[in-house]
Order: C-alpha cells, then sequence, then structure tokens
C-alpha cells in the first residue's frame, strides 16, 4: 500500500507545497520535497528496508514514519529551523502581449470581452510516481504565467489521447491553484497515444502533453 501527503504551508503571504511519498516497495524509500513557483527547494529521503517485507503491523509503522517526516518538515518550515527561499516571481508582462497557448482546444477560447488570452503554466509535480500499475493520481498546479499567481478556481482537465475507451476527467483548482486527479488508465490503441491536461479560467488557458507509451512509467514531456 502507497502513502502520502499533501500540505501548503503559507509563509510571508508565500505559498510552499510540501509533499510526502512512498516511492514503493521496490526503492523502499520516502520521499519529501518542498515545491514553491514550480522548483523544488528541499528535498529529504529516508529508507525503510528494515520494514521489509511489509504486513499488516509494518504498514503502520511506515505510515507512522512516513507521517513523522512530513509533518516534521512542515513544522520546520512553519518555525524557520528549515530555511527555504522562494524563487523570484518572473517579471509582469503587459496582457496585450501575452501569447495564447498554442494547440489548446477550442473550448478554451478567450471571452469575447477579452481581446488576448493570458497564458497559465501547469505543472505536475509528481512526474515520476503519477502511474500505480494501471491507476493514475496526478498532482497539479496552474499559475498565470505573467505573474506567477496561482489559478484559483481554474478548470483543471486530464485525458487520455490515443486510448480505446475515452477518458477524461475534470477537477476545480483549489485557492494555491493546485489540482488532483485520479483515474484508472485505459487501453491505449495508438502510438500517438498522450496524457493532455488543461487548465483554463475566463480569460487564461494553458495545457501539457505528455507522450505514452504502451506500458508507461514515466511520461516524457514533448
Amino acid at each position: 500500500m502507497l502513502f502520502g501527503h499533501n500540505t501548503n504551508v503559507t509563509l510571508d503571504g508565500t505559498v510552499f507545497h510540501v509533499q510526502t511519498e512512498d516511492r514503493g516497495v521496490n526503492s523502499a524509500t520516502l520521499d519529501t520535497t518542498v515545491h514553491c513557483r514550480g522548483r523544488v527547494l528541499h528535498r529529504r529521503t529516508n529508507k525503510y528496508h528494515d520494514l521489509l517485507p511489509l504486513d499488516a503491523e509494518k504498514e503502520k509503522s511506515l505510515k507512522s514514519r512516513l507521517d513523522e517526516q512530513h509533518f516534521g518538515v512542515v513544522e520546520e518550515l512553519k518555525t524557520g529551523a528549515l530555511k527555504v527561499e522562494a524563487p523570484p516571481l518572473p517579471p509582469p508582462r503587459p496582457s496585450a502581449l501575452a501569447p495564447a497557448v498554442s494547440g489548446a482546444a477550442s473550448s478554451f477560447a478567450p471571452t469575447p470581452a477579452s481581446l488576448a488570452t493570458k497564458t497559465l503554466t501547469v505543472e505536475m509535480l509528481n512526474p515520476r510516481t503519477w502511474l500505480s500499475g494501471k491507476h493514475a493520481t496526478l498532482y497539479l498546479v496552474a499559475r498565470l504565467k505573467e505573474s506567477g499567481t496561482p489559478a484559483a478556481g481554474a478548470r483543471v482537465v486530464a485525458r487520455i489521447a490515443g486510448a480505446g475507451d475515452p477518458t477524461e476527467v475534470e477537477t476545480e483548482a483549489s485557492a494555491d491553484g493546485h489540482a488532483r486527479l485520479e483515474f484508472d488508465m485505459p487501453r491505449l490503441t495508438s502510438e500517438d497515444a498522450a496524457l493532455v491536461i488543461e487548465a483554463s479560467t475566463h480569460d487564461a488557458q494553458g495545457h501539457l502533453r505528455f507522450a505514452l507509451r504502451a506500458k508507461p512509467k514515466t511520461p516524457a514531456a514533448i
């Protein structure tokens, strides 16, 4: 069984995202990362080979270790024991010069009141562990490219192109721009199969596209 936590910590108005994942018994690693504005600022890992092979009691011990590691990092951030520096915000650009994202779906077209569509950046926070068996769990964050501001309330959609069965899920981003999507992977029927992630607000849009193989582990961005 895989465990994990995601917690946001706000320091002086800046949101830092703390994510802890069990990387699975093959690596037997608990991995905690601190993200801000698309960058990993801190990583902490611990092995748990001493608990293998897992059983019901050892899984409880593993979860306790993961909880302790995750919330320990959260507490260190809050108290200042762990020092991290947020990346600078990108310089703002006039909205009239902001380009639309090429290849975005027509349903994400700008409203008539907007002469220029703003650009959203969409980042997957767990690119190495998004797929476990046939189950996909996507941790995403959407931000305005011009300012780095979280895209609160953005519509976030994930779909599999080139699959035997149409697969599409959607959710709404939280106040800090984070979103989570889960679905079971369909059978891939095309050599051009891809995981497509789209985000949109009333005046902004953005997307990611990852190539998929017959037995994908970590997608490669194209």
